[in-house]
């Protein structure tokens, strides 16, 4: 009996986040358009920013921005286009960018390096907005390149 107690007392919680973490990104491959208050949660809690599930969407776009991780012109309910993705991504994940980036601090140019790194791939405006599929894409290929860079 005890020991069906400890196994639920420990296990039930460990589900539970889970299936909110599923639920979190079912919820956004169904979005067609990310914003960027949800775009900057997700980013956060992938880098290791902040913990999963101890902050909401406008929360974790306020810490974002106080922090410049987003670009100067975002707004929470604001779709995120491809190159203020490729900033906050550069930003949040530390990458360091070549010698424009590094000046400049852009979005164009924070865009230019992901595709130069291959996280951005094939034909991509960096104006177009994202949807759920291309940000956990993006953050999938992110985390390829730092993890191997370790």
């Amino acid at each position: 009996m005890r020991r069906l107690c400890i196994f639920v007392v420990c296990f039930v919680p460990l589900v539970a986040a889970f299936s909110q973490t599923a639920h979190r990104i079912e919820s956004l491959l169904d979005q067609d358009r990310v914003g960027y208050a949800q775009a900057a949660l997700f980013v956060l809690e992938v880098a290791e920013l902040t913990e999963p599930d101890r902050m909401g969407e406008e929360e974790a776009f306020s810490y974002a921005q106080e922090n410049n991780l987003l670009p100067k012109d975002a707004q929470g309910n604001y779709a995120v286009n491809l190159k203020g993705l490729s900033y906050m991504v550069m930003q949040a994940f530390g990458i360091k960018g070549g010698l424009f980036y590094t000046i400049t601090k852009s979005q164009h140019h924070a865009y230019k390096e992901l595709v130069q790194l291959g996280i951005i791939q094939g034909r991509a405006d960096p104006l177009m907005y994202i949807d759920g599929d291309l940000l956990l894409f993006t953050i999938n290929r992110t985390l390829q390149l730092t993890e191997a860079g370790k």
